[in-house]
């Protein structure tokens, strides 16, 4: 059996060396069951295809149906690795100290903190603010809502945290355009930009990106070196990718108003707290079982204030949830064949290599990993994190809260009941990773 050591700022678990040079059955196990759900992830709007051809509620219609779902993606295949290490090892036992060895306290954070984002007051108090530095610029509503949003709005993330950021701004997307009939080509552009901007909208501090954290204490990154040397050019790449965007799409953003719907009004004292537990889990978004405490509160106060609540994205963030801790299970065996390939690359190699390997495995991963390599230089770090970062909107496992985003958007009637294509998303990624890759590599 693997035995695993488990680091306390990471859910990746530490292998020994010995495991990292000769893998064992487990391991090529979880490895083949990795590179299988990826490729299901591929095809999840063919499964759609194919159960849209057989009769509603039938076996058929409903298996296809079944694995068209991205979000049970990596939790299905866990599920089979699962199974495959209780029959290698003979034992249930075996299987159950895998799993139990494993840091799950992502995905139980952004489970919490998707549900207490996306609930009426919080998503009010960011739309309110949003319009208003949107009706400061010289543009049709519109437009300058979708400009501000995508790019002021991503960087929020690096504050309220990227799961946070990504579930407010999906929804408001959805509700004034993903809604209102824009066309598939803009649909997966602004999917894209979305992904890859709250990718790298995380970087202006040391707390909020999950690769970031990871190296941030063994690395001593603070607050100060992330944005004058990697924030700033987060920024800029996220206002300039919009700024494209718009420039491009530019006769169909016009065309929308993108009016604000008319909801009641909110009690001050209501938004207040939903804003204050919020902040106190992102604050304790290392302590499950404490931030789950305050969880409870919370659904407390939503149900004492029913009246000015919407339905809690419940079943969204349990899918997300489970998605991300099927990642981590598979995940978590693969550094035998990724830290002897990251510690053999150079500057160039490691930005690059990077930003390609996050697209198939996840952006915090791959920086734990590099956290392991042996006297890594400064240049080294720099190409390696900020390559994660780059390539986080490429997939939706590039980056822990793309789900989030799916889960939101992919029943939009631009995608024509189809889901979203992993193709057109990583064809809407593109330009603004190309964009980011200039800022990040090529201005130094």
């Amino acid at each position: 059996m693997v035995v695993v050591q488990q680091s306390a700022h990471a859910h990746i678990p530490l292998l020994p060396i010995e495991s990292v040079m000769s893998p064992s059955p487990i391991e090529i196990l979880a490895s083949s069951f990795f590179a299988l759900a990826v490729l299901h992830t591929f095809c999840v709007k063919q499964f759609a295809h194919w159960a849209a051809g057989y009769p509603e509620g039938s076996l058929a219609e409903n298996f296809f149906h079944f694995l068209a779902e991205t979000e049970i993606v990596f939790g299905l295949w866990a599920a089979s690795l699962f199974t495959g290490i209780a029959a290698l090892e003979g034992s249930f036992t075996a299987a159950i100290e895998y799993v139990t060895r494993l840091n799950f306290t992502e995905p139980k954070f952004v489970f919490v903190i998707m549900v207490m984002a996306a609930t009426r007051p919080v998503v009010r108090q960011a739309e309110t603010f949003i319009g208003f530095l949107a009706g400061l610029l010289p543009l049709k509503s519109g437009t300058a809502f979708y400009l501000t949003a995508l790019s002021l709005g991503t960087l929020l993330g690096s504050f309220i945290t990227e799961p946070a950021a990504m579930t407010l701004i999906a929804i408001l997307l959805k509700r004034r355009f993903f809604d209102r009939g824009i066309s598939t080509r803009l649909a997966y552009a602004t999917l894209g930009l979305l992904f890859v901007n709250i990718s790298i909208g995380g970087t202006l501090t040391h707390f909020a990106a999950p690769p970031v954290l990871l190296v941030a204490e063994k690395w001593h990154w603070n607050t100060p070196y992330m944005f004058t040397h990697i924030g700033w050019r987060a920024a800029a790449s996220c206002l300039t990718s919009a700024l494209v965007t718009v420039f491009l799409f530019r006769k169909e953003l016009n065309q929308h108003a993108a009016e604000a719907p008319t909801v009641p009004a909110i009690p001050f004292w209501v938004t207040a707290l939903h804003l204050a537990l919020t902040a106190l889990v992102v604050n304790l978004a290392h302590y499950a079982d404490v931030f789950f405490g305050v969880f409870m509160i919370f659904l407390g106060l939503v149900t004492a204030t029913k009246e000015y609540q919407d339905e809690l994205k419940l079943r969204e963030g349990l899918l997300v949830g489970f998605f991300l801790a099927g990642l981590i299970t598979l995940g978590s065996a693969q550094s035998w064949w990724l830290q002897p390939l990251i510690a053999k690359l150079n500057g160039t190699m490691m930005y690059f290599g990077a930003t390609l390997l996050t697209a198939i495995t996840d952006n915090a991963a791959l920086a734990y990993l590099g956290t392991l390599v042996e006297g890594i230089s400064e240049d080294m770090k720099y190409a390696l994190i900020s390559g994660a970062v780059t390539g986080g909107g490429l997939t939706v496992i590039a980056n822990a809260p793309n789900p989030a985003g799916v889960g939101i958007l992919q029943d939009s009637a631009c995608f024509k009941g189809e889901g979203i294509s992993p193709i057109g998303l990583f064809l809407g990624a593109l330009p603004p990773t190309l964009i980011a890759t200039c800022f990040f590599w090529w201005i130094r």
